[in-house]
């Protein structure tokens, strides 16, 4: 795997949203969206097929596992995990051309994901999203209907490992059932906060 020598001095911010799958990450970023929250909304590559809804490079870029494994070799991806089967990917170009124009860059990734991040590039800021039980999570879950018992069951046994990171994050954030607003809200808080830093946190892409 290569890397570019060439460093990026960023001035915006980097914004990684993560938490347990079916926590609600898309539907916050979508939210925030809607309410034209500004930043550039980095989209993520995976291997995983394609749910019904989806669109090809606005949810995802979806790819081959052949073309995703020469996106890495060439470089191309800021960290990359296979998660429940499924490879997924952060692509760099789209982080460096977001900060250099001075924008906000928001990322999606899972907590694996976002550890290795915190460990690139210790400037980002990192926001753990929790749901207010285990309870409320599972039936998140359930209600989306995308996985098979199977996935249900381990990616339920996978909270407990998942909350265990919450020291890698700079925030958490709840995601209660039907208050998305809230959890918004207290992003554009975070972000708000972050700007008003006396030592502002520096991104330095390679």
């Amino acid at each position: 795997m290569g890397r570019r020598s060439q460093r990026s001095k960023a001035t915006g911010l980097f914004v990684v949203l993560s938490g347990s799958s079916g926590v609600g990450k898309d539907a916050v970023l979508n939210r925030m969206k809607e309410l034209r929250f500004p930043g550039h909304y980095v989209v993520t590559v995976t291997t995983r097929p394609r749910r019904p809804g989806e669109s090809h490079g606005v949810d995802y870029y979806f790819t081959s596992e052949a073309e995703f494994r020469e996106m890495v070799q060439r470089g191309e991806l800021l960290e990359w995990a296979e998660v429940y089967g499924n490879w997924y990917g952060v692509p760099k170009q789209e982080i460096r051309q977001a900060l250099e124009a001075g924008k906000d860059a928001i990322v999606r990734v899972d907590v694996q994901g976002a550890a290795t991040i915190k460990k690139l590039l210790p400037g980002a800021v990192l926001i753990f999203l929790a749901s207010s039980s285990t309870e409320e999570y599972e039936e998140r879950l359930r209600q989306r209907k995308t996985e098979s018992d199977a996935d249900l069951k381990l990616r339920i046994e996978s909270i407990e490992e998942e909350i265990n990171s919450l020291p890698l994050f700079d925030y958490v954030v709840v995601n209660r059932q039907g208050e998305l607003d809230s959890a918004v809200s207290e992003i554009t808080a975070i972000v708000t906060a972050e700007k008003c830093r006396g030592n502002r946190r520096v991104i330095e892409l390679k």
